[in-house]
């Protein structure tokens, strides 16, 4: 960002290249939960260099930090979703009809999970899931309904849904941690709202997928 002149225009590629950073940033530990989320949402906000420069002034560069090592290493991201990639899904699908549908824990996401909601609601926790592959697609619909996706805060995310008298949350989209799974979420709200956030690992872990 020092290279720029600071009221030269950011485009999408540049804004994501923070927020990459900023995710390393939280995974390492350098920055607290409310600090990460604050510079995120100031990060897709942005018009300018100069408005993005501030966001890691006070973060070191990946080479000099040995962010690859930190990443890679025990404990790191890369080693922490190892074992989380691969592994037999019971249920590919999730409708709820004036009733509601919840998966959380160590569910095992498939390839291709569908969750539909019409007069009810659904509620997808990915935080502590596994993944039948590195790239899963979740078909998420609400028709006068409701579907909340919480998704890791380290994943690669692209939603591509779109709303009709709803609407359909965009603001999770973006890129991951290295050996993070990739996430996509696509669909239709239509007189109901799809929400996809990012969220930091509940406290407790789970024992293993089921």
């Amino acid at each position: 960002m020092d290279s720029q002149p600071p009221e030269m225009r950011a485009s999408d590629a540049d804004r994501e290249r923070v927020a990459a950073r900023l995710r390393e940033g939280y995974a390492e530990g350098r920055l607290d939960v409310d600090e990460f989320e604050q510079r995120l949402a100031a990060t897709y906000a942005s018009r300018t260099y100069g408005d993005l420069e501030p966001l890691l002034r006070d973060l070191p560069l990946p080479a000099e930090s040995g962010t690859t090592v930190a990443r890679n290493g025990p404990g790191g991201t890369a080693d922490r979703w190892r074992n989380r990639i691969g592994g037999r899904p019971v249920s590919r699908t999730g409708v709820a009809v004036l009733s509601g549908v919840t998966r959380r824990g160590a569910w095992v996401v498939p390839r291709r999970f569908t969750a539909f909601a019409f007069w009810g609601g659904c509620e997808l926790d990915l935080r502590e899931a596994h993944f039948e592959d590195r790239e899963v697609v979740v078909r998420a619909s609400a028709v006068m309904g409701g579907i909340d996706i919480v998704v890791p805060y380290d994943a690669e995310v692209e939603v591509r849904g779109i709303g009709i008298m709803g609407g359909y949350e965009h603001k999770a989209t973006g890129s991951g941690a290295a050996g993070a799974p990739r996430i996509v979420v696509t669909g239709l709200a239509f007189w109901g709202g799809v929400d996809v956030r990012r969220a930091e690992p509940p406290a407790k872990q789970a024992d293993s997928p089921s």
